[in-house]
C-alpha cells in the first residue's frame, strides 16, 4: 500500500474508534480504556482475557461491544460439568431420517464470550485451543471453519481459588491481551447510577463485518522499520534473561507485539510504527506470558514491575542506532 492509502486506513480506524466509544458509553461508563484494547485486539485478529472481580460490567461490556460493531455474539457460562461438545457441537441422531446430523455449538459465532473460563476443567478449556489458533473446529473427525472475524473474550475471577482450574500456559499464550477490569472511579460510578436510573438505549451498529475484515486485512501494511522489529525482539529476549522470571516471553509474544503495535499506531492516526506504539502494548501483551519466581513475588515485586524494568533496560533506537 502507498503512504496515502495507509494514512487513509489510519483515518478510518481512528474514526471507528471514536464512534465506537460514543456508542459504548451510552451503556457502560468508565471503561473506555478497556474498550480501546478490545477494539485493538479485534482489528489485530487476537483474543482477550478480561480479569476482574464480579460486578465490574465485563459481560455487559462484551455484549455491548458486539452490538455496536454489528457482529454475531454468543455466550458460554463455563462450569465444572461443561463438556467440550457443549462448546464445539456434536453429532445427534435425527429420528425422522435415522441419520446423524451435525448440531453446531455456540463457538460458531464471530464474538464468543467464555464467561469464567477458569471454572471449567482442562479438557473443556482445551476445546477452544484449535478455534483460537486455527479458526476452525474438528468435530468427530470433521473439520469446519469458523465465521470471520472470530474473537474470544474470556473472563476470569482472580480472587476465588475454590472450584477453579488454572489456565495452562499454552492457553494463556493464545490470548493477545490480558486486560484488568478494575473498579470505576467515583465520578464514573455516579454516572453509572444516573445511567441505570433511566431506560438504557439499545446501541445500534456503527459498522459492519465487511469493514472490520477490510481493516484486519490491511493492518500488516503499517510500516515498521527493521530497527523497530529488532527492538521488539530485544524486548522479548530481555524478558527471558530477567532474574525475577522463571519463564520469559515466547516468539509468539514478539509476533503479538508487532500486530498490536501496528493497530495502536492506526488508532493514534498514524500509518507507521514508533517505539511508543510498542511500549504502549507491552503490558497487555506480556503480563500473562511471564511467570514470576516465587522469591521475587515474596519480595513484593510484580509482573508490571518486571515489564517496566525490561522496557528500561532495552535502549530506544535513535536514527537506526542504539
Amino acid at each position: 500500500m502507498s503512504t496515502g492509502q495507509t494514512q487513509e486506513l489510519a483515518r478510518r480506524v481512528s474514526e471507528l474508534r471514536s464512534r465506537m466509544q460514543q456508542s459504548v458509553e451510552q451503556v457502560v461508563v468508565g471503561l473506555g480504556h478497556v474498550t480501546d484494547q478490545m477494539l485493538m485486539a479485534l482489528l489485530a485478529g487476537g483474543h482477550v482475557l478480561l480479569e476482574g472481580v464480579p460486578g465490574t460490567a465485563k459481560t455487559t461490556l462484551c455484549r455491548t461491544f458486539s452490538s455496536v460493531l454489528g457482529i454475531h455474539f454468543e455466550r458460554i457460562q463455563f462450569t465444572p460439568d461443561l463438556l467440550p461438545s457443549d462448546v464445539t457441537g456434536t453429532q445427534v441422531l435425527d429420528r425422522q431420517t435415522s441419520e446423524f446430523v451435525l448440531r453446531k455449538g455456540p463457538v460458531f459465532c464471530q464474538l464468543l464470550l467464555a464467561d469464567e473460563l477458569n471454572r471449567a476443567p482442562a479438557r473443556t478449556q482445551s476445546s477452544l485451543l484449535e478455534a483460537m489458533q486455527e479458526r476452525q473446529v474438528t468435530i468427530e473427525g470433521r473439520t469446519l471453519s469458523l465465521p470471520e472475524p472470530f474473537m474470544v473474550l474470556a473472563t476470569q475471577n482472580p480472587i476465588e481459588q475454590e472450584g477453579v482450574y488454572r489456565l495452562p500456559e499454552a492457553q494463556l499464550d493464545r490470548f493477545l491481551f490480558r486486560i484488568h477490569v478494575g473498579y470505576p472511579d467515583r465520578q464514573h460510578e455516579v454516572g453509572m447510577l444516573e445511567l441505570h436510573s433511566r431506560k438504557i438505549p439499545v446501541p445500534t451498529p456503527i459498522t459492519n463485518v465487511a469493514e472490520i475484515l477490510s481493516i484486519q486485512q490491511q493492518v500488516d501494511s503499517v510500516f515498521g522499520s527493521r530497527e523497530l522489529q529488532e527492538y521488539i525482539v530485544d524486548l522479548v529476549r530481555q524478558s527471558r534473561q530477567h532474574p525475577d522470571l522463571v519463564l520469559g516471553a515466547s516468539p509468539r509474544a514478539a509476533i503479538s507485539l508487532m500486530k498490536a503495535a501496528r493497530v495502536h499506531a492506526l488508532l493514534s492516526g498514524r500509518g507507521f510504527l514508533t517505539h511508543q506504539d510498542i511500549q504502549g502494548v507491552c503490558f497487555p501483551v506480556l503480563s500473562h506470558r511471564l511467570i514470576m519466581r516465587p522469591e521475587a513475588e515474596m519480595d513484593g515485586r510484580t509482573v508490571t514491575d518486571v515489564i517496566r524494568s525490561v522496557i528500561k533496560s532495552v535502549p530506544v533506537l535513535q536514527d537506526g542506532r542504539r
